[in-house]
């Protein structure tokens, strides 16, 4: 047993002194109870604990990439996320042939379980079933139609897909997803629907929008598009908080209106955590200098925003609550996944994460094990 002491607690609805926080592999309790010889203490010398950062869309850190399709490449996102304060993340993949589609989803499958660092939940699979007018840095020539055939060997490690639902086959692919899997959750995204079509995409089993306002139709107040259909509905979407896809103004806007169905996600490419220079995202040229990756025509590729960073930037830039700002990579994404994590309650995940007043992360801890230290 251990136990983490002299904490500024955050919990979903509160922030809590004066208690210490039991745990061995999952959350034991929240006490003031005192403590047994030996229970191991964590001394957080008055810094905030909160739930591990939770990434529902990222492609890679540290210089490895999901499409790289190999276990090492998986070791080194996940060991590298750590030091963001996120313990547990979707491996996200690009729209590139479908063999490299192929090798990537199998090697999730056949090393997630095996990595030692922040977990795989699964896989996120961000494209190839997207609309080609809206395929920002994603390669076009390999949009295809949905395909069920593409993705039945991986259906138990796909947990979220982006499609674009005005393409055609996307109804039926659609409908029979959210009833069949409906544990899988279906995003529009790099998509050109109207309103309408967004609207009606929601009826189908459409229930999340993949970074809002990036890679669809601009807000406008006779077309309102996707954005409109997402703030006139109940949906939820994620955003993209490193202040170069979306505006200060806008993240404040998004806040206010979606509330606690706002994720913050950080689309990271490969050269997250590391320096400006030349990588490749899939396949495709991408220069990141000073906070910001672009392809050679100047197209946003991906980003290299660190979890923790968003969170500063929606406290200090958008009006975010601390509590509201730990939520959105926390409680919120946990809950639209299904997973008993993203609150410190008793029997969830003890994956917790240790930060100061500036979110510079102190300790990250996972399946109870502390896995980093700052």
């Amino acid at each position: 047993m251990k136990a983490i002491v002299n904490a500024r607690i955050i919990a979903s609805d509160r922030i809590v002194e004066g208690i210490h926080l039991c745990f061995d592999e999952k959350i034991v309790s929240l006490s003031d109870v005192a403590l047994d010889e030996d229970v191991e203490i964590i001394d957080a010398k008055g810094a905030y604990v909160s739930p591990g950062f939770i990434d529902i869309h990222i492609h890679g850190s540290g210089g490895a990439d999901v499409m790289d399709a190999t276990p090492e490449a998986l070791q080194t996102i996940s060991s590298t996320l750590l030091q963001t304060g996120t313990t547990s993340f979707l491996a996200t993949t690009m729209t590139m042939s479908k063999p490299v589609i192929d090798n990537a989803l199998q090697n999730v499958k056949e090393h997630a379980e095996t990595i030692d660092g922040a977990k795989i939940l699964g896989v996120h699979l961000e494209g190839p079933f997207l609309n080609p007018e809206k395929h920002g840095a994603q390669d076009k020539q390999y949009i295809c139609e949905p395909s069920l055939e593409l993705i039945a060997p991986y259906l138990d490690q796909i947990r979220m897909i982006t499609i674009a639902p005005e393409m055609p086959g996307a109804e039926s692919f659609i409908r029979h997803l959210s009833e069949h899997h409906p544990r899988i959750v279906l995003s529009i995204g790099h998509s050109d629907a109207t309103f309408e079509q967004s609207k009606e995409s929601f009826g189908w089993g459409i229930s999340h929008a993949t970074h809002l306002f990036n890679a669809m139709n601009p807000y406008h107040h006779r077309k309102p598009g996707i954005v409109g259909a997402v703030f006139d509905s109940n949906v939820s979407c994620d955003i993209i908080a490193d202040l170069v896809h979306t505006h200060p103004s806008v993240l404040k806007l998004v806040h206010r209106v979606k509330g606690e169905r706002l994720v913050l996600i950080t689309d990271a490419m490969r050269a997250g955590c590391m320096k400006n220079g030349i990588y490749d995202l899939g396949g495709r040229r991408v220069a990141v200098e000073e906070g910001k990756a672009t392809l050679d025509d100047g197209t946003l590729a991906g980003s290299v925003l660190k979890m923790n960073d968003a969170l500063k930037h929606m406290t200090e830039a958008a009006g975010m609550t601390l509590l509201e700002a730990v939520n959105a990579v926390t409680k919120i994404p946990a809950e639209k996944l299904g997973l008993k994590k993203g609150e410190l309650k008793s029997g969830y995940d003890a994956d917790m994460v240790i930060f100061d007043e500036d979110f510079s992360i102190i300790t990250t801890i996972v399946n109870g094990e502390v896995k980093y230290k700052g």
